[in-house]
């Protein structure tokens, strides 16, 4: 564990001598280094393209790559060229296939959310995106274990893709934690 951290505090460091050292990269390195997935988060948000100098616009970052990887893995899936090879297969495909949709959308409104954020319902536009992101994450959890029983090269293709997405979505939602406990401090009226 100990070995974690510290790779884990020199990636950070060696992230920040390389983008030299600003507020917003200070942010995306004090943010990231408690995430589910620190390295990640790291290499996520410090090469977003859009803001990223408050916890809100972290937040959105987060849920903005989210969504984008769930859009591609949904559209993967629904392409011609993933077929299952038995019924079994085609079955655990085809609710991967509706969960997935369901995370893409949970994941818009939850972007919405934080895009319209606002003093006075701050705390339940909050409890909206949290739900909202914890229901993606488990979309993502339930279209893995429709795999189980099912073995080849579908289900590792699928198992890999969905894992990745529900690695950035768990992400967004400790940003989205985050932001929660700032109270909305930065930023709640663009």
């Amino acid at each position: 564990m100990k070995i974690h951290f510290f790779i884990l505090t020199l990636l950070l460091s060696t992230a920040a001598s390389k983008r030299g050292a600003g507020a917003p990269q200070d942010l995306v390195r004090s943010s990231c280094v408690h995430a589910s997935y620190p390295g990640l988060c790291l290499r996520t948000l410090s090469s977003y393209s859009g803001p990223a100098n408050t916890p809100r616009d972290l937040a959105q970052a987060a849920v903005k790559v989210s969504l984008t990887r769930a859009r591609k893995v949904s559209s993967y899936l629904t392409s011609a060229g993933v077929t299952g090879k038995n019924k079994k297969e085609r079955g655990a495909l085809s609710d991967c296939v509706e969960q997935v949709a369901s995370s893409v959308d949970e994941l818009g409104k939850t972007l919405g959310e934080l895009q319209r954020l606002r003093g006075e319902t701050f705390k339940l536009q909050m409890s909206n995106a949290e739900t909202w992101v914890s229901a993606a994450l488990t979309n993502e959890d339930t279209c893995v274990d429709g795999f189980e029983g099912v073995n080849g090269k579908v289900k590792s293709e699928v198992k890999k893709m969905i894992m990745n997405v529900a690695k950035v979505t768990s992400n967004a939602l400790y940003m989205i934690n985050r932001l929660d406990e700032s109270r909305g401090r930065h930023q709640l009226h663009p």
